[in-house]
């Protein structure tokens, strides 16, 4: 499993209130949903990111109300990994569930720049920026995370299971 794009990046203690603004949350369709993502503190979001894409946050990213919206929402928009020195426990939870690939990794959030493109290997936690030419260590997932977010969620793997 890996990843490839270019970066999308903001600072610290960004919260789901930004990520999602709560004025939207009535919005059923995940994709209309998704053009609202970061709206807030970046009107050029949904115009510039493309599928693959990954956002890079700093500490405490996705902090705030412990809504689902706010993960799935970056997911929808085609961010296939935010990388972040530390993330909400809520927000990382939620991120797994719904099958956002999520990594922690400081080294990574503090040199990477908006639009470098960089590239993630989850089955090492190897980041590479090939604008740089830097490469970044981060945890990689346990097998068993691995699987929720190639299954594309818990509900979707608890269902592969099942059937399988």
């Amino acid at each position: 499993m890996n990843a490839k794009g270019f970066v999308h990046k903001y600072g610290d203690n960004v919260d789901t209130d930004v990520i999602i603004p709560a004025r939207y949350l009535n919005i059923a369709d995940k994709k209309e949903l998704a053009t609202h993502c970061m709206e807030d503190i970046d009107k050029n979001f949904v115009h510039a990111v493309k599928a693959g894409d990954v956002m890079v946050g700093g500490f405490n990213f996705g902090c705030g109300s412990s809504r689902e919206h706010a993960p799935m929402v970056i997911k929808e928009s085609g961010i296939s990994c935010v990388i972040a020195k530390t993330f909400a426990r809520i927000f990382y939870r939620n991120a797994i569930n719904i099958g956002l690939a999520i990594l922690e990794c400081p080294e990574a959030s503090e040199k990477i720049e908006a639009g470098d493109e960089v590239s993630i290997d989850f089955d090492t936690g190897l980041i590479t920026n090939a604008t740089k030419g830097e490469t970044y260590q981060a945890n990689p997932f346990p097998d068993f995370i691995k699987e929720i977010i190639q299954a594309g969620g818990l509900m979707a793997d608890i269902k592969k299971r099942q059937e399988g």
